[in-house]
């Protein structure tokens, strides 16, 4: 069964068959040079926040990750160590969840848009679009649904990354996505 198609350098489908595929798909992302936000779209338990935290270790976070259901935002200071990046630099990362939000304008009352507007800061956002009229767009999308894989006692999420505009004028590149 193959594991991923690629339509083009813009979109990427991939299937992840297992919780070492989402580690895998994570370091992919953590290697991407992501600023902005970034919208995870998938229904309850399609696998968001698991993709998140092993985002965030792929980082160099080291230790929990909280989900933000409760909080909204999770803030992360991650110490730069990549290859390319060796300078100690903080790259300021952002969870949010905003599954509980009841109006937009919230947003405004929890400073959100300094999340957004903080240079080098990466705001991973789940459910999105409870605010979609208030956030600007995205730099990327990553859309997550279950599927069934043949075994009874294992689920697959088929994922697709997709580059906005805002990605694609910042000459982002998916098509070495793979699983």
């Amino acid at each position: 069964m193959p594991n991923s198609t690629t339509e083009d350098n813009n979109v990427k489908t991939l299937t992840l068959h297992s919780e070492d595929d989402t580690q895998r798909l994570a370091a992919q992302l953590a290697a991407l040079p992501l600023t902005g936000s970034v919208w995870l779209v998938g229904d309850l338990g399609a696998g968001k926040t698991t993709l998140t935290r092993y985002w965030l270790q792929a980082l160099g976070h080291i230790g929990a990750v909280k989900s933000p259901t409760y909080t909204l935002v999770e803030p992360y200071s991650i110490e730069q160590n990549s290859i390319e990046q060796k300078d100690g630099s903080i790259k300021p990362v952002y969870h949010a969840d905003l599954y509980r939000l009841q109006d937009p304008e919230e947003l405004s009352f929890i400073g959100f848009d300094e999340y957004l507007d903080e240079p080098n800061a990466l705001v991973i956002i789940e459910w999105a679009s409870r605010a979609d009229s208030y956030l600007p767009p995205p730099i990327l999308f990553i859309d997550m649904t279950q599927a069934n894989s043949g075994d009874k006692n294992q689920e697959s999420r088929h994922v697709e990354l997709r580059l906005s505009k805002v990605g694609q004028a910042q000459g982002l590149d998916l098509s070495s996505f793979k699983i």
